[in-house]
């Protein structure tokens, strides 16, 4: 399990930053073969700096293809259940830090904590477990962690990935990933302030799924490389 200490260059102690830079380079260009990936706005996405990324979750490939798209280390808060076999030992070397969600265990909002103090990105999907990409049910956690490491909330739609039900496989589908103007963090105290923070926040990724649940043909939203940017 990660503490609360962080290795200089915001990933938690004991993450290799070698093979966590590795593994992000190698996801700039792996999913090419199989999707067609267009990042909109990534001027959006603060260069430095502590951040809360806070992203719907569609399908599996969401995480690792967010992971190597923003330019900078990301820690991802992932469900316990994904650390098994290979993954025991591998996610915790990327800096990735469990979840359980059938326990009460404020021992990866710390260690996520640690990171974001050390100017590192964490990245939050709220709904727990890939959906149909509503948001509607936006957790506190992330709120909690933006006021507590003074960490500006950034919003990010993705759509795509999933394959609607009863569709055939597709061939390289288009997948659009929206990054929403950074929010700033929460300031009010007590409860109602993460509340507060946690509707602005669930707000704002409503706003960027209907955008891209918008037919946008020759709509141009950023300048897309790496990968491309439309």
């Amino acid at each position: 399990m990660s503490t609360l200490r962080a290795d200089a260059g915001g990933l938690p102690h004991g993450s290799l930053g070698w093979l966590h830079d590795l593994a992000r380079r190698l996801g700039t260009w792996i999913y090419r073969p199989f999707l067609r990936v267009r990042l909109h706005h990534p001027e959006r996405i603060p260069p430095d700096g502590p951040v809360v990324l806070v992203a719907n979750h569609s399908a599996f490939v969401d995480g690792p293809l967010l992971f190597g798209m923003f330019g900078r280390r990301v820690v991802f808060l992932v469900k316990a259940e994904m650390f098994a076999g290979p993954l025991t030992f591998l996610l915790p070397a990327l800096g990735q830090i469990p979840v359980r969600r059938d326990v009460v265990d404020r021992r990866p909002l710390t260690a996520a904590l640690g990171v974001l103090r050390d100017g590192g990105m964490v990245g939050v999907f709220p709904e727990g477990t890939r959906g149909t990409g509503d948001v509607a049910a936006v957790r506190r956690g992330a709120a909690w962690l933006a006021r507590a490491g003074a960490a500006p909330l950034l919003p990010v739609a993705v759509r795509g990935t999933r394959r609607p039900d009863g569709a055939r496989r597709r061939f390289r589908p288009r997948v659009d990933v929206l990054v929403g103007e950074p929010l700033p963090p929460p300031s009010a105290p007590g409860r109602d302030g993460l509340t507060a923070a946690t509707e602005d926040v669930a707000a704002a990724l409503r706003t960027l799924v209907r955008e891209l649940e918008t037919p946008r043909e020759g709509q141009q939203s950023g300048r897309y490389d790496r990968p491309e940017r439309e």
